[in-house]
């Protein structure tokens, strides 16, 4: 197992506020994926973080925590990562809930094992941009200087492009694949097929599989495969 985030090509994010059985788990915890998110955007609580968490323990894979609620940072995760979303039109998120999340755990945190995502929201209809009211309308340049400001302004060791619900454009998350220095490209949206898979490994450098786990399962498994086959042909 992969527990440097910078070696993983694939990850399963799993939603605490959403029910999975333990046979389904089973199967996403030893599909071979890189590592299981933990994250989502509205019902998360301590409480059924925990839950999920211990769910997942009992297998060997790298589990991490995406925080979206500071009531929810849960410890025993193998790292804890912190999205700021750019181009939220509210900033508590990009600064606001950070500043409490650290007020409270700021002097108990393992900080080798924090991170944060620089986060630019492109889809108007998903929840995360109605709950961050994220200005989804940007040209090419406007993404080009949201990378270059996760890159190399604030040091974001993650650029997370975030089409959540809806399979995005792939000439531009590839275009600001080849903008970045230092950050690596998260891309999550819409993967529900080994061939988006295997498209959206070309682009990316890790792929987030979320919604397909709990609508569409055997094809979410088959995205595995998919991206192991596009990374070696890079």
């Amino acid at each position: 197992m992969h527990w440097d985030f910078k070696q993983w090509n694939h990850v399963f994010k799993l939603d605490p506020d959403r029910e999975i059985s333990d046979e389904w788990l089973e199967k996403v915890c030893l599909s071979g994926t890189d590592a299981i998110m933990v994250g989502g955007s509205s019902g998360i609580t301590f409480d059924n973080t925990v839950d999920l968490l211990s769910r997942i323990r009992r297998y060997e894979v790298p589990c991490v925590l995406e925080v979206s609620d500071e009531d929810a940072i849960v410890p025993g995760f193998d790292m804890f990562f912190i999205p700021m979303v750019l181009n939220a039109g509210d900033p508590q998120w990009i600064v606001g809930h950070h500043q409490k999340a650290l007020r409270e755990y700021g002097s108990i945190l393992d900080w080798s094992q924090v991170f944060t995502e620089g986060y630019v929201i492109l889809n108007e209809q998903s929840t995360a941009a109605q709950i961050t009211e994220a200005n989804t309308d940007l040209d090419v340049r406007d993404v080009e200087a949201y990378a270059r400001m996760a890159d190399r302004l604030l040091h974001c060791p993650i650029f997370y492009m975030e089409y959540s619900g809806t399979f995005g454009d792939m000439a531009l998350v590839a275009r600001m694949k080849g903008l970045l220095k230092d950050a690596r490209l998260f891309y999550g949206g819409g993967i529900d097929s080994p061939e988006k898979a295997y498209q959206a490994a070309e682009a990316a450098h890790t792929i987030i599989v979320g919604n397909a786990v709990y609508d569409q399962l055997e094809q979410a498994l088959a995205t595995v495969q998919a991206v192991r086959e596009a990374k070696a042909r890079q």
